[in-house]
């Protein structure tokens, strides 16, 4: 069974491209690297073969994670959230209540995460700790550091 992940439109247009990606044109090039190895002779003894094998098998594995992540992908509608409190796609601004720095994140699906674009994945600590915040509350946030508090600031899409 699948596991449901929230994608922008943006979003899944890169994950359905990287996998046509790896179909297309790395699947291709890790079969030729075999039929290369394989003509150099005995593959008991042939590291090159072994490697081009290994190579294949994970490349197998990226394409089934990326058909699996696919299989469970939802496009969500921004226009239909509301801005009341934060959810998959809401842009966060947050205080830290220990030394005043404030920062603005969106929350995003796993594939979508990129910390210096400032997305931030919806299963990272920070983001569990702010699902379902409103503006006003604060969040206490449990990191390996010990509990960081946030201030919600301001929500929008």
């Amino acid at each position: 069974m699948s596991k449901v992940s929230y994608y922008t439109p943006e979003g899944l247009k890169k994950l359905r491209d990287e996998l046509q990606q790896l179909k297309d044109v790395e699947r291709v090039k890790a079969s030729k690297a075999i039929a290369e190895a394989r003509d150099k002779g005995d593959l008991s003894e042939n590291a090159e073969y072994d490697a081009a094998k290994e190579a294949q098998g994970m490349l197998e594995m990226r394409i089934s994670k990326l058909e699996e992540s696919l299989a469970g992908a939802r496009l969500i509608d921004e226009s239909q959230m509301d801005t009341s409190k934060i959810l998959v796609l809401s842009k966060v601004k947050i205080k830290n209540q220990t030394n005043g720095m404030e920062m603005t994140y969106t929350l995003v699906a796993d594939g979508e995460a990129n910390l210096a674009a400032g997305k931030i994945s919806v299963n990272s600590p920070i983001g569990k700790g702010l699902l379902g915040k409103s503006v006003g509350d604060v969040a206490e946030i449990q990191v390996p550091n010990g509990v960081m508090k946030f201030d919600i600031i301001e929500i929008s899409r």
